[in-house]
């Protein structure tokens, strides 16, 4: 059946509401993606001259032959606190964006269109970056510690924990530290978020009129696909802004040592270093991480939205 224009709540009450979802969202998605999300970065930025590993499953395998498995967790500490302090942004946003493109002039709510779905996600991504920016950066900087140990056995980390690799960003670059690469952020959110999180809206209302159904009636296994195809769809659509933008947040903390100071210099080195195909390097892994990780966590979000609004 098809979807009517939704009571005007609280905002302050909605808002919390899409906070607490989304916050649940950021829980079980560290869980599900962490260790792919390890894999991707690993092979990602290790040397194309001296590669440790030869494709993920090497990559997997080494991981866990030389950490055990909690190597495929290394650097959980940042994105678990980190992502649900992100998904709680996003997702607030996202909520706070699609109510105030629905609403009339009049204070009424009218139904969302496509179209607002995907300005909803740009808007969201935009707004997201600047939380998910530094947890990203504080990530791959401890994952790829043991890539330059393995390259060079002389190597002695500048960090083996999240809190040592605060303090140093900090004291080195003050509290833009935690920023950088925070262009190429910007430059994959705002169409990833907006393909991601518009295709999965418009994906429920097609399932819902399909089923003649309202959207929170929908089984799980097709919520949990449409998260599933919207996490794909993210990562076909971005995937080489996100290889230089893991490339400028594992460079040197230091401005000097960095070998990547912008996008523009790291596209060039990066497609000097392998042609097109080094923008791909890590696919695999993100990709087969995407289904699984972002159908659970939206599907998470909308449950307990669900519940919360009964």
């Amino acid at each position: 059946m098809p979807e009517t224009s939704a009571p005007v709540q609280n905002p302050l009450l909605k808002a919390s509401k899409d906070v607490l979802a989304g916050t649940c969202g950021g829980i079980v998605v560290t869980f599900v993606g962490h260790p792919f999300d390890t894999v991707k970065v690993r092979l990602q930025t290790q040397d194309s001259a001296k590669p440790i590993y030869s494709g993920a499953i090497d990559c997997a395998r080494k991981t866990v032959q030389w950490e055990g498995l909690k190597g495929l967790y290394k650097g959980v500490t940042s994105p678990l606190a980190g992502q649900m302090l992100f998904r709680s942004v996003m997702f607030g946003a996202f909520g706070q964006t699609k109510t105030w493109l629905a609403t009339r002039t009049d204070g009424t709510l009218r139904p969302l269109t496509n179209a607002d779905y995907y300005k909803a996600g740009a808007v969201t991504g935009t707004i997201a970056a600047f939380v998910e920016g530094p947890i990203d950066f504080y990530k791959s900087q401890i994952q790829v510690q043991i890539i330059r140990s393995r390259a060079d056995p002389n190597y002695k980390p500048a960090y083996t924990t999240v809190f040592d690799c605060v303090k140093a960003t900090i004291r080195t670059n003050g509290f833009k530290g935690p920023f950088q690469g925070l262009g190429a952020t910007l430059v994959r959110n705002a169409p990833a978020n907006s393909v991601y999180l518009g295709s999965f809206e418009v994906m429920k209302d097609k399932m819902a009129a399909y089923r003649n159904c309202k959207k929170t009636e929908l089984p799980a296994a097709w919520v949990i696909t449409a998260g599933g195809l919207g996490g794909l769809l993210y990562w076909l659509a971005i995937y080489p802004v996100d290889v230089i933008k893991s490339a400028m947040a594992t460079d040197a903390i230091e401005p000097s040592k960095r070998k990547y100071p912008n996008m523009a210099t790291t596209y060039k080195k990066l497609m000097a270093d392998g042609g097109p195909s080094r923008f791909y390097r890590g696919f695999t892994p993100c990709l087969a991480r995407a289904m699984p990780a972002n159908g659970v966590m939206l599907y998470t979000v909308d449950k307990v939205t669900s519940m919360l609004n009964k």
